[in-house]
């Protein structure tokens, strides 16, 4: 894709994501509602994330009418142009839902078809904290920068390289069979590394580790609306992103800066196989 493109779409991604995390923001109810579950009792959907992924899809097809819309939430949109919005309205619904200044939302322009594991690739995307006031963004090509009050810095995956030193962050599914793998595996994990941390967000999880926040960061069950801008920022920061045996996808996700890639894919892959088969 021409570099001045990826650039314009960059530019859309950060203006209606800091647009939709005022809405989430500004608008977010004294007593918040929930108007459905999604897997489980435990993963809601709020009013306020179906308000912010309209808002969402209206400011993107306004702008971009040829290209398809692919949110966590209902209202999809098909495209002719090959480009897909891939968006997550309100990432850390548990989080927004107490008050814990830890969630964001997603913005990615991906190539492909974000249904397929490895069948799409990112190509500009904004994450963007309103508690914080913090966009995290990037093109393909371009770095990865985070802005703030009006100013934007470039941001540079960590240069760790060390297990043992590592801090590393992951999250927990809502169903109880997949938590139960979870902790099967963060059992192998958590020996081995610094400390853990588990902030709620992913997309928020991606782009410490694109700051060096987190050295590392691995988990399971993640959707492409949880990672696609998350991920580019990661990349364009110098860092990596993986799976356990090819492109990050639902079964893995694994970021980290450069050095420690290696380390820690095998290390999410040894606790992997002795967390075992997912229980049915």
């Amino acid at each position: 894709m021409d570099s001045s493109v990826a650039a314009e779409l960059e530019r859309i991604a950060v203006l209606v994501a800091e647009e939709a995390g005022r809405l989430i923001e500004d608008e977010r109810p004294a007593d918040l509602g929930v108007a459905q579950t999604k897997s489980s009792a435990t993963d809601v959907v709020t009013v306020m994330d179906q308000r912010a992924q309209d808002l969402l899809r209206e400011r993107l097809m306004g702008r971009r009418p040829d290209d398809a819309f692919f949110g966590e939430e209902d209202g999809g949109e098909a495209g002719t142009s090959g480009l897909t919005w891939v968006v997550d309205p309100i990432d850390g619904t548990v989080n927004y839902l107490y008050g814990i200044p830890a969630y964001a939302v997603s913005v990615a322009a991906v190539l492909g078809d974000p249904s397929t594991p490895g069948g799409w690739e990112p190509v500009a995307g904004a994450v963007c904290n309103p508690r914080s006031g913090e966009t995290w963004h990037a093109y393909r090509g371009g770095g990865a920068w985070r802005t703030r009050d009006g100013s934007r810095h470039p941001v540079r995956a960590s240069g760790a390289d060390e297990l043992a030193t590592a801090l590393v962050g992951t999250g927990f599914g809502y169903r109880a069979r997949r938590r139960t793998w979870q902790v099967a595996a963060l059992t192998h994990v958590l020996p081995r590394v610094r400390d853990i941390r588990r902030m709620g967000s992913a997309a928020l999880d991606l782009c410490a580790v694109a700051e060096g926040r987190l050295d590392g960061y691995y988990e399971r069950g993640l959707n492409p609306w949880d990672m696609a801008a998350g991920v580019l920022v990661v990349e364009e920061a110098g860092g990596v992103v993986t799976g356990l045996d090819g492109p990050p996808s639902e079964s893995m996700v694994i970021a980290s800066g450069p050095r420690l890639a290696a380390p820690l894919a095998g290390l999410v892959g040894a606790a992997a196989r002795q967390a075992g088969d997912e229980a049915p």
